[in-house]
């Protein structure tokens, strides 16, 4: 899959375009593409997605932004896997959301992607104030020379699928809801990093991965998956209990944090990049006298994590002791 980032001045290659944040890339985000894919393979287009770097309303207002599902690094591998051609990511700054509805069609969807077919949700709003919508892009489709779909909303058992749903069902600590609206578990990439190692000292070692954003949709104790903590077979799946918040035992800083435990594991991994999968919430966070009661809750959640694994079909799993 190519990435371009910026506004192109001269297309490059026609294609079938779809726009839109797809924060998540939920099933109502894929039905889009699997839509985009086909009419590019039927008009012999490059397919192609437009997104935004940072969201919006990220932009506009930071403090009131909602959390995001996915860091822009974990949306591309999404889109990758998907089987889009291209990404173009806008970054969205003043100058971009001065852009007028009509220059937005004719500057950047005509010139700069040589737009042939487009394909936006059914509450698509673009261009300054966001004045343009469908019924501009299909008044405006004639004279700029391509053609223009809508997708209608996509609904799971009667509700919409949306972010704004994901997100909700992350919160109340849904993770089935979410991963029938994902249409597939809720995961989080990143590198594995320095800790304090309070995990070791305690006889629970933890890897600790990094976290793009300060705000993520989720928080307590989990029981996981990880792809990507055996070196020999990246594919391989290690269990183990994660850690997702601010650690009110042991820091005052309120920065989340995100650790995990994997069982029976004793390789080394800082500086690996790993994907975790939340499948079932044990608890929410809470805040011990002191470090005994806290060791004491760990082994709980340990039991308890392995308790639901035995619930369902058996994987053959590495654990982990030796990182941090």
């Amino acid at each position: 899959m190519h990435v371009s980032r910026g506004i192109l001045v001269q297309a490059e290659a026609p294609v079938a375009l779809t726009i839109g944040n797809f924060d998540g890339v939920h099933l109502g985000h894929q039905a889009m593409l699997a839509r985009l894919k086909e009419a590019a393979d039927r008009l012999d287009l490059v397919s192609c997605v437009m997104t935004f770097e940072p969201h919006p309303r990220e932009f506009f207002a930071p403090d009131q932004a909602p959390t995001r599902l996915t860091s822009l690094r974990e949306k591309l591998e999404l889109l990758a896997e998907a089987g889009v051609e291209r990404v173009q990511v806008c970054r969205f700054n003043f100058n971009f959301a001065k852009i007028s509805a009509e220059d937005f069609i004719a500057r950047i969807l005509q010139r700069g992607l040589g737009v042939r077919w487009v394909l936006v949700g059914d509450d698509f709003r673009f261009g300054a104030r966001r004045t343009g919508d469908f019924a501009m892009l299909k008044a405006c489709s004639a004279r700029h020379g391509f053609e223009v779909a809508e997708m209608p909303s996509f609904t799971v058992d009667g509700l919409r699928v949306s972010s704004t749903a994901v997100r909700e069902a992350l919160a109340s600590g849904d993770l089935d809801l979410a991963r029938r609206l994902l249409g597939r578990p809720y995961s989080i990439s990143g590198r594995v990093v320095d800790g304090d190692k309070l995990g070791k000292k305690i006889g629970f070692p933890t890897a600790n991965m990094q976290l793009r954003h300060n705000r993520p949709p989720l928080a307590g104790i989990f029981a996981v998956e990880v792809h990507g903590a055996v070196e020999s077979s990246p594919q391989q799946v290690t269990r183990g209990v994660a850690s997702l918040g601010v650690r009110p035992t042991v820091h005052e800083s309120g920065k989340p944090v995100l650790e995990v435990h994997l069982f029976d594991f004793e390789q080394e991994i800082y500086g690996r990049h790993l994907r975790m999968d939340f499948l079932h919430k044990l608890r929410d966070e809470e805040k011990y006298s002191d470090l005994d009661t806290l060791t004491r809750q760990i082994e709980r959640d340990v039991e308890n994590a392995k308790n639901y694994f035995l619930t369902l079909h058996p994987v053959q799993a590495h654990s982990m002791q030796s990182v941090a």
